[in-house]
């Protein structure tokens, strides 16, 4: 049987669509983006293509450089939250008898039928200073404070005060653990869906604890799934403006939200751009060198 791959007339009809909105759709627009990074901002908001670094060097200046590493932090303790909470819900799922498969992943992707502004606005909600959780805290005060009353001390509980759980860096890393929790459950689930589970058998059978097949087998075979999550989490964390605009303070400026406003309050789109971009450039070094390190293993295998 002839392999379609090798059919160029074939290849061509099914690469065809998917290479062409790539390139006009992605390509082309970052091609863009990554020009205007050189560029310079005229006095009316326009853009001039002069090719300086200036822009860059504007990026590594120490008051971005505070905002980059606080939204590194925020992204990688998001990260890693989505990690501790999607690995058991990913392994449950995995592991569900077949009829329960379905239905589980549909309550994990449910949110996206969902606009994601609709959600966020919805954890101001439940926090907020009228919201569901104060609203609770404030119903179980007024219990107390009937009970004290009923054994004469009507003034121990006090005036009931709502938290302030809205508007800080807390509620930041809340919101985008939500938000981003789908993208690692998913690619995990997809990774322990394939696992052979002889080899979590023969680990218990061999005198291995759980906790030891846990860490010694189940996470090193699950290893992809974990990567492939945590960077699509943590790259989404620290580009997201949304999140932090809704429901940050006024200490709670990412990234994201500084290109926002250089692209929209200040219209400084070249400086916009080098932000982006200094950014990107991580991310697109790292994948070089994971691409790299990949071919290299594949010509090793292949020699041997």
């Amino acid at each position: 049987m002839e392999d379609w791959r090798k059919n160029k007339l074939a290849f061509a009809i099914f690469m065809g669509p998917a290479t062409f909105w790539l390139l006009v759709f992605f390509t082309i627009p970052v091609v863009v983006i990554w020009i205007y990074s050189f560029g310079e901002r005229g006095p009316m908001g326009q853009t001039y293509l002069s090719f300086s670094f200036d822009n860059y060097l504007r990026a590594i200046e120490p008051i971005h450089l505070k905002i980059l590493w606080k939204s590194i932090w925020i992204g990688g303790l998001s990260t890693f939250l989505c990690l501790v909470v999607g690995f058991p819900v990913a392994l449950g799922i995995a592991f569900a008898p077949d009829r329960w498969k379905n239905p589980l992943l549909l309550v994990v992707v449910l949110p996206f039928f969902t606009n994601m502004l609709i959600r966020t606005f919805a954890w101001i909600v439940v926090l907020g200073s009228r919201g569901v959780v104060n609203n609770g805290l404030g119903w179980m005060h007024g219990q107390l404070d009937w009970l004290f009353t009923l054994v004469g001390q009507p003034d121990l509980m006090g005036r009931f005060v709502p938290l302030g759980l809205l508007y800080n860096n807390y509620t930041v890393i809340i919101g985008l653990v939500y938000v981003h929790l789908p993208f690692l459950i998913l690619p995990l689930y997809a990774t322990l869906e394939k696992l052979d589970r002889s080899y979590l058998e023969a680990s218990l059978d061999l005198g291995a604890g759980q906790w030891r097949t846990f860490f010694s087998v189940l996470a090193p075979l699950a290893m992809p799934g974990i990567v492939t999550g945590c960077l699509l989490v943590f790259i989404l964390s620290m580009g997201n403006f949304l999140v932090p605009d809704r429901l940050g303070g006024t200490d709670s400026l990412m990234i994201g939200n500084l290109i926002a406003q250089e692209f929209n309050k200040a219209r400084d789109w070249p400086f916009g751009a080098a932000l982006s971009f200094a950014v990107m450039y991580p991310v697109f070094i790292f994948f070089v060198i994971n691409a790299l390190r990949a071919r290299f293993k594949e010509r090793a295998r292949g020699r041997a």
